[in-house]
């Protein structure tokens, strides 16, 4: 059944674990929906046959006695609030506060959004991230890495191995959990992938983190959310969902150097 609603509803190919809950949210609100639009249409249909001219040649100026209308509308809101306080609260709360933890092993990664591509910043073998400096940025060093401006004498060494995809793909394991920390360099974009259910604004000076565990191997498309720009339609990046060995292969391939795919 769930299957079927899901075909009605044209929702995308699910391929991330927290998915079947947010697909889950959509289907129950749309079952409301759908009842509300059903017990309506059949009340004005009521209210056209009992309140015809014919039965009612005189108006009557005393309205609606009863108390039917207000049970209805309070068990209405009944149903609104468990869907909230029972379904939209707690997912929102697990995706917001419950992150991997180190022993997860996660993968941490830096997406960010510029008009009008997606580009992706990967820590290297010893898992940290180099320095940067906003003064450091140039069109050689456009995310101001310590590690590519060869003026400065002191260099970072934790920025050594890091990786850097200038470029619309980038890719990250399946069934490992992944960081990914959303940033813009120009204008507010919204990264967004929605066979993974994940949809988070990237807003220039902050790096706002989102997670989630990817289930299917494939390729997905990359969206920007937010109109940015007149090349807004054209904001479109690829995000590669590989086995264990084939992401660690792709680390590898694009190790020692920025990499413009």
């Amino acid at each position: 059944m769930e299957q079927i609603v899901k075909k009605i509803l044209s929702l995308p190919d699910l391929a991330s674990v927290h998915g079947k809950d947010v697909d889950q949210l959509i289907i129950l609100v749309h079952y409301l929906m759908v009842l509300l639009f059903v017990g309506w249409t059949a009340y004005f249909f009521y209210c056209l046959v009992r309140f015809r001219k014919g039965r009612n040649p005189k108006a009557d100026h005393h309205g609606v006695t009863g108390h039917t209308s207000n049970y209805l509308e309070i068990a209405v809101a009944i149903v609104e609030i468990i869907l909230l306080a029972g379904f939209a609260v707690p997912l929102w709360a697990k995706v917001v506060d419950d992150f991997p933890k180190p022993e997860d092993n996660p993968v941490n990664m830096r997406v960010i959004g510029q008009q009008f591509n997606w580009s992706a910043r990967y820590p290297g073998a010893d898992g940290q991230f180099g320095k940067q400096d906003i003064s450091l940025v140039s069109p050689s060093n456009p995310y101001g890495v310590y590690q590519l401006d060869e003026k400065l004498k002191d260099q970072d060494p934790q920025g050594k191995d890091d990786i850097s995809v200038i470029a619309s793909a980038i890719a990250v394991p399946v069934d490992r959990p992944v960081i990914a920390s959303i940033s813009s360099m120009d204008v507010i974009h919204s990264f967004k992938v929605f066979s993974l259910r994940v949809t988070q604004d990237a807003i220039p000076g902050m790096r706002i983190p989102i997670h989630f565990t990817a289930t299917k191997t494939n390729t997905y498309q990359i969206n920007c959310a937010q109109l940015c720009g007149n090349g807004h339609a054209n904001m479109k990046g690829i995000i590669k969902v590989l086995p264990q060995n084939e992401f660690d292969a792709w680390l590898k391939s694009k190790a020692g150097a920025v990499s413009y795919e």
